[in-house]
């Protein structure tokens, strides 16, 4: 019984044996060399220049499928198709002797022609059958053992004059892309049964026909000069790969599949394949198949993306028990002008960086942006005007991978496209093309973009689930068995890991990296701890990595909480320090020794000292996890305890003008803390206009950047605060931007009195410091300037419920000491660019009154 098929049968039709009808078969013996090699050069002559990596491989006792290197002797025609589409394939008997198939481009046709060479068949008849069929989707499904419902077409091979057996066949483009099975037959006498011959492994010989064996590398989608497309991917452990391809995104079973041949699509762990065009496809994927029944196709089989895909659809399947999440489209990655384009390779100490969700900053109405664009890159590079406010350099994205979207972005399906959410209309190909006009943008007034990445776990679906999760995935681990958590420092996840930065940093221009959960990266095969963990040093030296900033944050998304780890960071990594956050929240509250915030001042010399400095060191006070900057002052009940908050006096909301007046002075002194000690501050979308979760510190709670309340009174002078503190920065560089730590004789610490701190009393809340300009070496003249004309600065800070008096060190003639900052004081007086002019008291004494619960700051100036 013969079933004839077109190319766009769907999975369950195109899993069965096919015997074309339309198929033409010529039996044609060769009596002549002449005749013979005049036939070979008309269909094989330009084989010579026919692709580097089909004359690479040569016959010996372990191929499986390999290029004849004889076809080197053919000469050249210009009678013939063009050399590339032309395909030899080379296989070894079980009993001996070799079976050349040759497959090339007729027009739109496909020409195979088989020849059974060196064959001594035992019964010692010349009659040789080829038995065959076709098929796509199941290989299991020929030559089945009930032929009831198919059967295999058996044809003779004619025997030349050389020895050789023969048979040529034509399939008509609307029967291919497909696989020709077949095996060879001897019978014996007049029974047909007789001897079946298979290759040596004892399986059909298998050539795939309107595709290509293709090529391991590079893995995922990659498109050739000639138009050609190969597809490939790595799965050490699957029985079977199957190769899924679809009209659109949007159907639940794909328009064709081809189940790809272990050997003949298969080099060491890599399965591959290769089209001349993709037709009419628009979108791809893969089956991996597990170990099954013999004739039964295993319907289970998991449907996955190509973990190396480029551009990744949302695919709108009905079927999300088994149907793929995303597809990958089968489109080049869209054409972009980066001319003009100028990395800002700011200094990491000089940075000042603004952490964002994409969706959040612009999608509420209040943004003003166009429906189109609201919560896009699009609406993020619109928003240029406010990070120049804040006087940022840098802004810090969230992650921006496609995600499961009920857990959210920190639980990532795939590694190397932006999510279409973020793209105008939610479309895979905007998503790319406007993130890079976002950084090309922001890159032109001066602002580095780093990305928040993820790659210590994925979504517990529709990630890297189901193509080889032994070498994926981390198993038998007590702490991690829910979590799916990445093989990181396996080879494989390793190279996909580092593809992955790499593309980021080639194609969309990212200046930096940032790690979530940095400390699952240390972890080995085991889960245990690695002293030198390969994926985390190969970072650190990878060249195309070397301008980039790479920054650790061990904050676990499973857990919402940081790990405090010893992170190897070969000079190379920074990292966001948490110690810093919660020495700084524990001394606003009154619950920290002095020692503790003099070092998170000083740059944090415990963790960054050795071979690094406090540019290493990413300060922050809140995050886009746990409490916003508005609650960390308002709430503090016992379920926030990890918070190390304080709620200045009342929980919640209230009308009180002294607890109001409090939370006020902790905001400014918490931001004050931030940009005045050594590092890199890092401010939290939303903090600068006060937004709240209600006393949430859930992820989940984060709404949408109001900016609506940009235009209150706080928010305004919150605002310039901090859009001053970064002016000073930058101003005072010398002092407050140091790639090193300050030297001993730079930096003076002080009680209220000028006596030294009482580093080890737990009651003592104060702290003054005294930071000293290089070249101002006289002790007496701790207030001069330099011939820089830049002064030095004395910092004070009050953690107490008491006013105290801070006696100032003496200046020298013709400098005095001017109030920049005090915390306690009304807005706008708290803060001045000019500066105050401090006076002495009537004994000579430079004296000033810090109220409870403030921070002040003077600068060293001309009278």
């Amino acid at each position: 019984m013969a079933y004839s098929y077109c190319l766009n049968c769907v999975a369950t039709e195109s899993s069965k044996l096919k015997h074309v009808n339309s198929v033409l078969y010529r039996n044609k013996i060769m009596n002549s060399f002449e005749k013979m090699g005049k036939e070979r050069k008309l269909l094989y002559g330009n084989l010579k220049n026919t692709h580097p990596r089909n004359l690479s491989v040569e016959v010996n006792a372990t191929s499986r499928v390999s290029v004849e290197p004889d076809l080197k002797r053919f000469s050249r025609n210009t009678e013939v198709e063009k050399p590339e589409k032309a395909s030899t394939y080379l296989f070894r008997t079980e009993i001996g002797g070799l079976v050349n198939v040759f497959v090339r481009k007729n027009n739109v046709n496909c020409v195979v022609r088989v020849e059974v060479s060196y064959l001594e068949l035992p019964t010692g008849d010349d009659r040789l059958v080829l038995s065959w069929g076709t098929y796509r989707s199941d290989s299991s499904s020929f030559l089945p053992i009930d032929f009831e419902t198919s059967a295999p077409v058996e044809t003779p091979l004619n025997k030349n004059s050389f020895g050789r057996f023969v048979v040529e066949f034509e399939f008509e483009a609307k029967e291919i892309p497909c696989y020709l099975s077949f095996l060879l037959k001897s019978p014996a006498g007049n029974d047909s049964s007789g001897l079946d011959i298979r290759s040596h492994r004892k399986t059909n010989f298998c050539v795939p026909l309107g595709f290509s064996s293709g090529r391991p590398t590079p893995l995922g989608l990659s498109f050739s000069q000639d138009g050609s497309m190969n597809f490939s991917i790595f799965s050490r452990n699957a029985e079977s790969v199957v190769l899924c391809l679809y009209y659109g995104t949007t159907a639940d079973d794909p328009a064709l599949e081809l189940d790809l041949d272990p050997y003949v699509n298969r080099t060491g762990d890599v399965w591959h394949a290769s089209f001349e065009s993709s037709s009419n496809f628009v979108s791809y994927s893969y089956r991996m198949k597990e170990t099954h029944s013999k004739g039964k196709k295993d319907e289970g089989a998991s449907i996955v993306l190509d973990p190396y895909a480029k551009i990744v659809g949302k695919s709108t399947s009905s079927d999300h028990g088994t149907g793929p999440k995303y597809l990958g489209l089968i489109s080049k990655e869209p054409g972009f002008d980066w001319s003009g384009d100028i990395r800002p390779n700011i200094p990491t100490e000089k940075l000042t960086v603004y952490r964002l969700n994409v969706k959040r900053f612009t999608e509420h109405k209040s943004s003003q942006l166009s429906l189109d664009i609201a919560g896009t890159f699009s609406g993020l590079a619109e928003k240029l005007e406010h990070f120049r406010d804040l006087g940022v350099n840098a802004v810090l994205l969230e992650p921006i991978f496609p995600f499961d979207e009920t857990k959210g972005p920190y639980f990532p399906c795939h590694f190397f496209s932006p999510t279409s959410l973020y793209g105008p209309s939610g479309g895979a190909i905007s998503a790319i093309s406007t993130i890079k006009e976002m950084v090309k943008k922001l890159h032109a007034s001066g602002i580095e973009v780093l990305l928040e990445v993820v790659f210590t776990h994925t979504a517990e679906s529709g990630a890297l689930q189901g193509i080889d999760d032994s070498s994926y995935y981390l198993k038998g681990v007590a702490d991690l068995k829910a979590r799916n958590a990445l093989n990181c420092n396996y080879p494989i996840v390793q190279r996909l890991i580092l593809d992955s930065l790499q593309e980021w940093v080639t194609e969309f221009h990212i200046d930096g990296f940032c790690f979530i959960n940095a400390s699952g990266l240390l972890r080995g095969s085991r889960g245990e701890y690695l002293f030198r963990p390969p994926l985390v040093e190969a970072i650190a030296f990878d060249p195309l990595l070397s301008n980039t900033k790479i920054i650790a944050d061990c904050w676990d998304p499973n857990n919402n909480v940081p790990k405090d780890t010893r992170f190897p960071h070969w000079k190379r990594w920074a990292e966001i320090n948490t110690k810093f956050c919660n020495d700084v929240r524990n001394f606003m509250r009154g619950e920290a020794l002095l020692g503790s915030l003099a070092t998170r001042l000083c740059g944090s010399g415990d963790i960054f000292s050795k071979g690094r400095g406090p540019a290493f060191s990413f300060n922050f006070i809140t995050r886009n996890s746990g409490l916003p900057l508005v609650d960390l002052v308002s709430f503090s009940s016992d379920e926030l305890a990890s918070e190390l908050s304080w709620n200045c006096g009342e929980e919640g909301p209230t009308n009180k003008t002294l607890i109001l007046e409090r939370r006020l002075k902790q905001i400014r002194n918490f931001l004050f803390v931030l940009y005045v000690s050594l590092g890199v501050p890092v401010l939290n979308m939303g903090d600068e206009c006060g937004q709240s979760t209600g006393g949430s510190p859930a992820c989940s709670d984060r709404k949408p950047l109001d900016w609506k309340l940009l235009k209150t009174s706080f928010s305004i002078q919150t605002t310039k605060f901090i859009s001053f503190l970064s002016s000073l920065r930058r101003r005072r560089s010398d002092l407050l931007q140091n790639k090193h730590y300050l030297k001993e004789e730079n930096i003076h610490w002080h009680g209220s009195d000028q006596s030294p701190p009482r580093w080890e009393d737990p009651t003592c809340k104060f702290l003054a410091m005294r930071l000293k300009v290089d070249g101002d070496e006289d002790e007496d003249s701790v207030g001069s300037q330099t011939t820089s004309g830049k002064g030095n600065l004395f910092i004070a800070f009050n953690a107490a419920d008491l006013s105290e008096s801070v006696i100032l060190p003496p200046t020298t003639e013709g400098t005095a000491w001017h109030r920049l900052v005090d915390t306690a004081l009304p807005f706008p007086g708290f803060f001045s660019t000019d500066g105050e002019p401090v006076p002495e008291n009537e004994d000579g004494l430079l004296a000033y009154e810090m109220k409870s619960l403030s921070c002040t700051l003077f600068e060293a100036r001309s009278k």
